[in-house]
């Protein structure tokens, strides 16, 4: 795999040209901005190169070079998996598909209300995690607490920052309180929040609950995005 810190320049030197898109009859002028954006994206580039299925397997890939939680061995929990960038990288750093020998075998299981398509290493499930009965069916399914909680869940865009800032907090402290119910003493909590401001009552509660809080915007993070990610270490039982 290319290292991170190359893979803008990699791409982006010698032919390598920039796309432009005109409008086309139906296309709002956002949607061509947004799919210029993808063409011309790096990270999509390189995903696309490395057989990931979105650019945010870069994401993962960064934050657990720099915290080290996704081992061999690992037992780990994704939620807001689709459409499966996170969890094939957890699947190839815990060993969950049994490929390497003399290396301990992890487990991962990805939740999503939409289906993602199967991966190798990876157990699916197709549910509505804030649905009634989703916790203790995920619970079924992980059979045993994990060692990481992971969440890259995010609610529709709004179009109101606002709004969608309280939507995603709300989301991440939903995962945080499930992850106090799975995780193993010592466990990884790792979710993505939106800067905003809203986020404190979030960092109060990880803080009681985990020896190490830290928060990143990893460099595969869009410069243009308020998105940044906890990564919450040593939690306490």
């Amino acid at each position: 795999m290319a290292k991170l810190t190359s893979v803008k320049s990699k791409l982006i030197t010698g032919r390598d040209l920039k796309v432009r898109l005109k409008t086309a009859k139906g296309r709002k002028i956002s949607s061509t901005r947004w799919l210029e954006r993808q063409l011309n994206d790096p990270f999509v580039k390189q995903a696309k190169i490395e057989g990931y299925r979105s650019r945010s397997a870069f994401k993962i890939l960064e934050l657990n070079k720099k915290f080290g939680f996704l081992v061999p061995g690992a037992r780990v929990l994704d939620l807001g998996c689709a459409p499966g960038g996170w969890s094939q990288i957890a699947s190839k750093k815990t060993n969950s598909a049994f490929t390497k020998k003399n290396k301990k075998r992890g487990f991962v299981l990805g939740v999503d209300f939409n289906y993602v398509a199967p991966i190798e290493g990876v157990q699916l499930a197709t549910l509505d995690f804030l649905k009634d009965g989703a916790s203790q069916r995920v619970k079924e399914l992980i059979g045993q607490k994990v060692n990481v909680v992971m969440s890259d869940m995010a609610p529709p865009s709004s179009g109101h920052k606002k709004t969608d800032h309280l939507r995603i907090i709300n989301l991440c402290e939903e995962a945080a309180y499930f992850a106090f119910e799975v995780l193993e003493s010592g466990g990884t909590f790792v979710a993505k929040v939106l800067a905003g401001g809203a986020e404190s009552g979030l960092q109060k509660i990880l803080k009681k609950n985990f020896t190490i809080v830290s928060n990143v915007k990893p460099m595969s993070s869009r410069s243009d995005s308020s998105e940044k990610f906890v990564v919450a270490k040593g939690f306490r039982l």
